[in-house]
């Protein structure tokens, strides 16, 4: 079983469709990590195996997670509005885990070279990945 690691911030909006779109992997654990409680109660809508809210958690599940998928924000401290602690953003980072980040061009985060797509054209890439990963 693999596990996935989804974290994401604000009102968990990312988060809640990559669950969606991953459930159709198998084989796969779905752990959604929110930086706060409205977007961790969001993602829970989506129904991943596990959930958990806030700095610890996040650390905690980047431990053992096999692939952390979120948007680009989370390996950058302080960024989706001072959300990601620079503890998160150095646990994502030192993971051994495969990471799938979210081009979002937001919060003064800027990806050169990505062109300005819709949310879901995002998620159907990340999606994309993450199961070109697991069959490896």
């Amino acid at each position: 079983m693999k596990k996935i690691v989804i974290i994401d911030g604000q009102g968990g909006r990312i988060g809640s469709q990559l669950i969606e779109a991953l459930r159709a992997l198998e084989g796969v654990e779905i752990t959604a990590v929110g930086t706060n409680s409205i977007a961790t109660a969001n993602m829970l809508k989506s129904s991943p195996d596990n959930a958990a809210t806030g700095e610890n958690p996040v650390v905690v599940a980047c431990r053992t997670a096999d692939v952390i998928v979120g948007p680009v924000g989370i390996v950058i401290a302080d960024s989706l509005f001072g959300e990601v602690t620079p503890e998160m953003a150095k646990a994502v980072g030192q993971s051994g885990a495969a990471k799938v980040l979210i081009p979002v061009n937001r919060c003064d985060n800027m990806v050169a070279g990505v062109g300005d797509l819709p949310l879901t054209a995002l998620i159907r890439d990340a999606v994309g990945l993450v199961a070109k990963m697991l069959r490896r």
